[in-house]
């Protein structure tokens, strides 16, 4: 499935879908993945009840990433085995151990790391990917700001093997900067395509998948 994510051009995630209609219109328009935040304290949280509501009308047309803080096991093993997610994306203190449990059931794993603590440890070189993302202090992502775009960069030429994806307050004002600098494979966007939090805003939506199909 990741495979397929990450083509000869990069791709577009679109973070923190809430409602069905915003789904229905990231598949129509091409968006690559969507992802579905599965931590309560998130203010784009979404209740795996309603999620199943959402996801299921998009089976198949777009890679569905089910986000989790620390609550992956068995919350995500159990989406999975329902057919509700396509994809497991660690955003909190999950160890390898966690990323091969995942891996070792055929389930792709997308690990987000904070810029400033890249990690040390050997990557999977299958089903798997990296995001990079702000650091958040004590919370865990979504701070909607940018980082030094250089560490993500230097970590992408000594990592080729490894699909990065790109996270951190992009919009479709910088997008087209944190591509040329990166060249990531994949950009990951929540609040920077969003009316209100949970709530997309497809203008931008349409901008940011004019940006990464120029970038080939």
């Amino acid at each position: 499935m990741l495979p397929e994510f990450f083509s000869s051009k990069p791709s577009l995630k679109i973070c923190g879908v809430t409602t069905l209609a915003d789904a229905t219109h990231l598949a129509e328009l091409g968006v690559s993945a969507l992802g579905i935040n599965f931590w309560p304290p998130s203010k784009r949280y979404c209740s795996p009840k309603k999620a199943s509501t959402i996801v299921s009308h998009v089976a198949g047309d777009i890679l569905r990433v089910g986000v989790f803080v620390n609550n992956s096991r068995p919350l995500a093993l159990d989406l999975f085995d329902e057919c509700l997610i396509d994809v497991v994306q660690l955003h909190g203190d999950e160890s390898p151990d966690d990323i091969s449990f995942f891996l070792n059931q055929n389930i792709p794993v997308i690990r987000a790391v904070s810029a400033t603590k890249l990690p040390d440890y050997e990557l999977p070189r299958e089903n798997f990917a990296l995001l990079i993302d702000t650091p958040a202090g004590s919370d865990y992502g979504g701070t909607g700001k940018t980082f030094d775009w250089s560490l993500a960069r230097d970590f992408a030429q000594g990592h080729p093997q490894i699909p990065l994806i790109l996270a951190g307050g992009l919009t479709p004002d910088n997008a087209a900067e944190a591509l040329n600098t990166v060249h990531p494979a994949a950009l990951d966007i929540a609040s920077g395509a969003e009316i209100s939090p949970g709530i997309k805003d497809l203008d931008k939506v349409r901008a940011l998948l004019t940006l990464v199909n120029q970038d080939s």
